[in-house]
């Protein structure tokens, strides 16, 4: 009989959750990560509004939640990408290829009217251990 083992993900090393929800849920294997947007983690604040500056971090954001649940960025299965703008899709892309490499997981890439605290990108993604 499958055993069901699910467990809240929570590191000091990623912003903390601005509402009521999880950095992520680890549900047996997989991990589903929360909506992750430019909060630097050790200031509490949004990082500068440039796009490149604001990718980089939230794929260090979910990198951090990532490693402190057991898993790795090359383990990422899926991952939706949220933009305020679609015309940083070129550059949101060259930030995203230098992190992911060759694993490339499944991917949504979508432009939205707004973000949370005026953020201009937000990224969500699944993964396992």
């Amino acid at each position: 009989m499958l055993q069901i083992k699910r467990k809240i993900i929570n590191t000091k090393r990623a912003p903390a959750a601005i509402g009521p929800y999880s950095q992520a849920t680890k549900f047996n294997n997989l991990i589903f990560i929360s909506g992750q947007i430019a909060i630097n983690p050790d200031s509490n604040k949004l990082l500068d509004k440039d796009i490149t500056v604001q990718t980089k971090q939230v794929i260090e954001n979910l990198k951090a939640i990532l490693e402190d649940a057991g898993s790795s960025l090359e383990k990422v299965l899926k991952v939706s990408i949220f933009v305020t703008d679609i015309q940083d899709f070129d550059r949101v892309n060259q930030v995203y290829s230098e992190y992911f490499g060759t694993s490339l997981p499944a991917r949504a890439f979508v432009e939205v009217r707004n973000l949370p605290k005026g953020a201009r990108i937000e990224i969500e993604a699944i993964s396992f251990c």
